[in-house]
């Protein structure tokens, strides 16, 4: 990888007129005038508002002046004169220490450009140990950054490595026995490369989330994170913390758009995306296991609408979700298995509008649903297994409208509905099973007005439970209370 062509992938921040040059000072004239003015104000003021206090309605006229009356005059003018003398000298004290800082600044900002030369030099060396001395440089550049665009551009540095193409794994063990030894040697070769670039990215990875946890000596929580594009293959991003606060005067913005999950394992376990906006738009899950488990989502977004589930295994297990909203509107879940086993949706809305669920499994088995909203309006399940086994949904709505439910199996199974609604209206059901077998309702509503189907979902008249609109043509069932059923069927 050479220099230059990293430098042409180094984001450039257009800087406004305020940053390509240093704020101007006043001039001494102006600022003395304008000082001396408001001293005055302020002292005019003062004295009228002590003579009103004290109720003064003139002075006493004397034909001479006494020498008690002269020297209070003059100790007065000295006064003055020492007033004003102490205001100049605190005009003139101030512009020193304004020229003094824009001075340190001025050579903050060039040592740190002269350091930042030779850090993305270092990164865009051809040996991945000099590389890697790199990233550690930038790392501690950004940390000793004088001013917040500084550290945003050695953070954007480091992102924008991550965006550089490499070569894909050449599987070890991919050549036959009988290889020649030439191509033995130059295979060796070319698995030694990948290794040690592998080893730069997530180093990269590392060195970012280190700073992203609390903590941390020097945080870069509230930053941008561009990581659009980016093929991960692996990476921790455990505990790490991603917020958008403006109370605090931080507004980061994540990004892992069109972003590829090729192998290997990326761990955002015990991670927090606070307020914001966290986008996944488009990213491809094709193999690996991308670990979301025990993640708190926050008020705000986090967007996966259009995001391909083809493989592998994405965990969202015991993450917690608390008001905002999380869309997977019109992704696509083909093959591998997607958990969100024992989640807890707080208040919001989660969409999986107009999701395509084919084969694999997508497992919300002990989840919670509290209050806020669940839609799975115009979802097609093909060939899938969808879990909600013992799931709780506690009050709000959970919306399956205009669903197409073709092979595979819904089960709802010992799930519960307390309060709640839920809608398959205009659904079409097709040789799939929905079972709500040992499920149970207090006080709660099925509604299937305009449902399609020959088979009526299993089990629909729960404890308690109002079913309304259901074909004529369907004979529903009453659902097993959780008293009769025996431990080891509620367990499967």
């Amino acid at each position: 990888m050479s220099e230059p062509r990293l430098q042409r992938l180094i984001p450039v921040r257009r800087k406004t007129s305020a940053q390509r040059r240093p704020a101007r000072l006043m001039p001494v004239w102006a600022a003395l005038a304008g000082t001396f003015t408001v001293a005055v104000t302020v002292l005019t003021i003062t004295v009228w508002a002590g003579f009103a206090l004290l109720g003064v309605h003139g002075f006493q006229h004397e034909k001479r002046l006494s020498s008690s009356t002269f020297f209070d005059l003059v100790k007065l003018a000295f006064a003055v004169v020492a007033g004003i003398a102490g205001v100049v000298a605190l005009v003139i004290s101030y512009r020193k220490q304004r020229l003094t800082e824009e001075a340190d600044l001025r050579e903050a900002t060039k040592l740190h450009t002269d350091r930042f030369t030779a850090a993305t030099a270092q990164l865009g060396s051809a040996s991945p140990a000099v590389q890697l001395a790199g990233v550690h440089a930038l790392a501690g550049l950004a940390d000793d950054a004088p001013t917040r665009a500084l550290r945003q551009t050695c953070i954007d540095v480091l992102c924008t490595y991550l965006h550089l193409p490499y070569d894909p794994d050449p599987a070890p063990d991919g050549l036959p026995a009988d290889a020649d030894p030439g191509l033995v040697k130059e295979h060796a070769a070319a698995c030694h490369t990948y290794r040690s670039l592998r080893e730069v990215r997530h180093t990269v990875i590392r060195v970012i989330t280190i700073h992203l946890r609390d903590g941390t000596e020097v945080s870069w929580q509230g930053h941008d994170l561009d990581f659009t594009g980016v093929a991960f293959d692996g990476g921790d991003f455990t505990g790490a913390v991603f917020t958008d606060n403006p109370a605090k005067n931080l507004h980061g913005r994540v990004s892992f758009q069109d972003t590829t999950f090729t192998g290997g394992v990326v761990n955002f376990g015990g991670a927090k995306f606070t307020g914001g906006e966290v986008d996944f738009r488009r990213t491809k899950f094709t193999g690996g296991e991308v670990d979301f488990r025990r993640t708190k989502f926050t008020g705000g977004e986090v967007d996966f609408e259009n995001a391909k589930f083809t493989g592998g295994r994405v965990d969202f297990g015991n993450a917690n979700f608390i008001s905002g909203k999380v869309n997977f509107g019109n992704a696509d879940f083909t093959s591998g298995k997607v958990y969100f086993r024992g989640a807890k949706f707080t208040g919001g809305r989660v969409d999986f509008g107009n999701a395509n669920f084919t084969s694999g499994k997508v497992n919300f088995r002990n989840a919670d649903f509290t209050s806020g909203k669940v839609n799975f309006g115009g979802a097609e399940f093909t060939g899938v297994w969808v879990d909600f086994g013992c799931a709780k949904f506690t009050g709000g709505r959970v919306n399956f409208r205009g669903a197409k439910f073709t092979g595979g199996r819904v089960t709802f199974g010992a799930a519960k509905f307390a309060g709640g609604k839920v809608y398959f209206g205009g659904a079409k059901f097709a040789g799939s099973r929905v079972d709500f077998r040992r499920a149970y309702f207090i006080t709660g509503e099925v509604h299937f007005g305009h449902a399609q189907g020959d088979v009526a979902p299993l089990g629909l008249m729960g404890i308690g439970s109002v079913v309304r609109g259901a074909p004529a043509t369907w004979t529903l069932q009453p659902s097993t209370p959780p008293s009769q059923t025996r431990p080891d069927t509620a367990a499967q």
